[in-house]
């Protein structure tokens, strides 16, 4: 990969969260629409969405909320801007919250964004329920990673 470049899960991903595979365990995936300004739309489709630290939760009235996902303002909507990390809202059906709440109040459990990207010309994030690795799960990740590389590498060297 030349340096400079970034690589993406899926083709059509506006962003992807890498690091989540690195420091969580994924037990189950939905996906739920967002609720966005139009400055926000039109800086997602720019493909500059950073969702690194984000996360979801679950509010008392059953409604997702994604909280500390950066948009960046979209630079030519000078002073009709958004806010880039405000919280948004997530759209899913009711039983799929109330089906996550339950799980998450599990202890060790929490709902981290992994993609968002358009489907149908509609703004969507992959929420994954997920629990938290220990040091040596992430060893074991990287080690993985590694033998793979290698493997890859042999059969590439090999043709």
């Amino acid at each position: 990969m030349a340096k400079g470049t970034k690589r993406k899960a899926d083709p059509g991903d506006v962003a992807t969260n890498r690091q989540a595979a690195y420091r969580y365990h994924f037990l189950d995936r939905l996906e739920a629409g967002l609720v966005l300004t139009g400055t926000e739309v039109k800086s997602l489709r720019s493909g500059k969405a950073q969702l690194k630290d984000g996360y979801a939760a679950i509010t008392k009235e059953g409604e997702m909320w994604l909280h500390n996902v950066h948009i960046p303002p979209y630079g030519p909507a000078a002073r009709d801007n958004h806010e880039p990390e405000r919280p948004r809202k997530l759209l899913a059906h009711r039983y799929e919250i109330s089906r996550l709440q339950a799980r998450v109040q599990e202890r060790g459990l929490t709902l981290v964004p992994t993609r968002m990207y358009f489907s149908n010309g509609r703004a969507k994030v992959e929420i994954a329920l997920a629990r938290g690795k220990d040091v040596g799960d992430k060893r074991q990740t990287i080690k993985q990673r590694e033998l793979k590389r290698e493997m890859e590498r042999a059969v590439h060297e090999r043709r």
